[in-house]
């Protein structure tokens, strides 16, 4: 597949939840197009900001699904939370771990001690979701990191999906010690950089893709370590949070589903608008059959032609990235009837 998206990539880091499987379900395709990708000789790295497994426990998940997937092929925020820890403390420091075992393990694979309680003078505490969390453990917690513990926690999301909805995440639950103790943690988890790191150093990427469902985890990751990004559908961010997302969440590319890696990506042009249409040309782009462009007076954003309807979603966003950026700011209702016109051509708005 020498002109598919993915052969342009040495290493694809990929996010699990949302891209690859919700709770314990494979997305409907997903698992095929991973095993595609592989046999094409694509290098598949899975990285995720769900600190609760251990990369074994994810290995046999993915494996289970049909997805190929070695222990070495996962790699967790417990794990770059753990050597962020090293990376500060000498070797054999405790650390009061509040979070599953995968998450202790990766403390001690590092060198050092996971502990439970504020007793035993932890110089960091760690925290990481888990769904067994209880009172106890975040009293602990917060002691520690009163009397001057570090405070790390292994990724900040607010949420996460779940096969009955959005769920709280870790990011929720870090705010009961940050609330208690007035300290913020310390983030190693997407969309922070030690994540990324942690999977450059494991994989020994030079030029990855980072893929991921989520525009203020996944793809602000990409954006704050100057890395390439596909934005996918299947997970918690939609249509129109990329349409209106700020520089920092915009991904270099925008496909349905796992297919589009192994497919050429098409080409998203820059369209000369119609006289009277466009106050700015450059505002106007173009992919597969549709053009997009920021209409004169309301500045509202039109969107015409037919095709494939992520092909207009393609255009969609170049077009109202370009006029955000040049007006300084894009409202959502002057978005919504070119959504609608997507909505109608069979995209999940």
């Amino acid at each position: 597949m020498p002109d598919a998206l993915a052969a342009a990539y040495d290493v694809l880091l990929l996010d699990l939840d949302g891209v690859v499987y919700i709770g314990a379900s494979p997305i409907p395709g997903a698992p095929e197009a991973l095993q595609r990708a592989k046999q094409a000789g694509v290098h598949l790295a899975y990285v995720t900001n769900n600190a609760s497994r251990t990369p074994a426990a994810v290995a046999g998940l993915l494996s289970g699904m049909g997805a190929p997937a070695a222990p070495d092929d996962v790699v967790t925020s417990a794990q770059a939370a753990a050597r962020l820890l090293a990376d500060k403390l000498a070797p054999k420091s405790k650390v009061l771990v509040i979070g599953s075992t995968a998450l202790r393990l990766a403390v001690r694979e590092r060198g050092l001690i996971p502990v439970s309680t504020a007793s035993e003078n932890p110089l960091a505490v760690v925290q990481g979701y888990g769904p067994g969390l209880d009172y106890s453990a975040f009293a602990e917690g917060g002691l520690a990191v009163r009397a001057g513990a570090i405070f790390v926690g292994t990724n900040a999301d607010s949420t996460l999906p779940g096969p009955r909805g959005t769920q709280p995440g870790n990011g929720s639950l870090l705010r009961v010690i940050a609330n208690a103790t007035g300290v913020d943690p310390v983030i190693a988890g997407k969309p922070e950089p030690p994540l990324h790191r942690e999977s450059v150093i494991r994989t020994g990427a030079r030029h990855p893709l980072v893929i991921g469902d989520r525009l203020d985890t996944d793809i602000e990751a990409a954006y704050n370590t100057g890395t390439d990004s596909l934005f996918v559908l299947t997970g918690v961010d939609t249509p129109r949070g990329a349409v209106l997302a700020p520089p920092h969440r915009r991904p270099t590319y925008i496909a349905a589903n796992l297919d589009a890696l192994l497919e050429p990506y098409p080409e998203v042009t820059r369209s000369k608008a119609d006289a009277g249409t466009a106050p700015d040309p450059n505002t106007a782009a173009a992919c597969g059959g549709w053009t997009a462009s920021a209409a004169a007076g309301d500045g509202a954003l039109t969107l015409t032609g037919d095709g494939a309807a992520i092909d207009g979603l393609r255009a969609l966003t170049a077009a109202a990235w370009a006029a955000k950026d040049s007006r300084g700011g894009l409202e959502a209702d002057q978005v919504a009837a070119a959504l609608d016109r997507l909505a109608a051509a069979g995209l999940r708005i």
